[in-house]
């Protein structure tokens, strides 16, 4: 037993994927084609989607909502592990980024599991609070601008359901957060919410070491 959390070394994640990380074939080509068009910069790590495919077989999460899509590395891991009426609503703004991602929802038989919606995610988010009764998700996945987390986190809380689990992405910012003398809007955004959901009695917290940190959160 360790009394406190390393930071992982290369060699350490790297051992890592070498003895869990089970990805599948199709996940594997989405996230090299990504990595050569994109650098893969905002793409989650392979070991992220597959904590997340265990979330949703876990607990039955049959209806997911996503903020931020990318190239839908993400979307795709958590349908994959949808039952045939999952449903996941992602939001993105980028015609071209999830233009990749729909070849591969597509291609894995899962697209008719999912509602992409190209638009600013504020006025999805808005959307979605204006119908009654409120279509409460299972689990939600927060990746997208983090000038915008601290208005995303209230909206997600609301939408949420009684002990539905919120994944909110890249909660240590390079480990940025642990550094108060940093002036960036992005950096000082995190290190507020972060407090925030410390301090939030509505919410169970936990901050994994999964790539950028991942901070997970069950609704009272």
């Amino acid at each position: 037993m360790a009394a406190k959390t390393y930071a992982l070394t290369p060699e350490i994640a790297e051992y890592i994927q070498s003895v869990s990380l089970r990805e599948l074939p199709i996940l594997e080509k989405l996230r090299v084609e990504t990595q050569q068009m994109h650098n893969g910069i905002m793409q989650v790590s392979p070991e992220l989607g597959q904590f997340m495919r265990l979330l949703i077989q876990l607990t039955g999460a049959n209806n997911i909502l996503e903020l931020g899509v990318f190239t839908g590395y993400s979307t795709l891991s958590m349908a994959l592990a949808m039952p045939e009426n999952g449903h996941i609503i992602a939001c993105d703004i980028s015609d071209e980024w999830t233009s990749i991602a729909r070849k591969y929802w597509l291609e894995a038989n899962v697209y008719h599991k999912i509602d992409l919606r190209i638009a600013p995610a504020l006025q999805t988010l808005n959307d979605l609070k204006q119908i009654r009764p409120l279509p409460y998700f299972d689990l939600i996945f927060l990746d997208a601008d983090k000038a915008n987390y601290g208005v995303y986190y209230e909206s997600c809380i609301e939408l949420l359901r009684p002990n539905g689990l919120l994944l909110i992405d890249n909660t240590l910012w390079e480990f940025k957060v642990a550094d108060p003398g940093i002036v960036d809007l992005e950096t000082n955004v995190i290190q507020k919410l972060n407090k925030q959901i410390w301090q939030d009695e509505r919410v169970d917290i936990s901050i994994l070491l999964f790539g950028d940190g991942l901070t997970v959160l069950r609704k009272r």
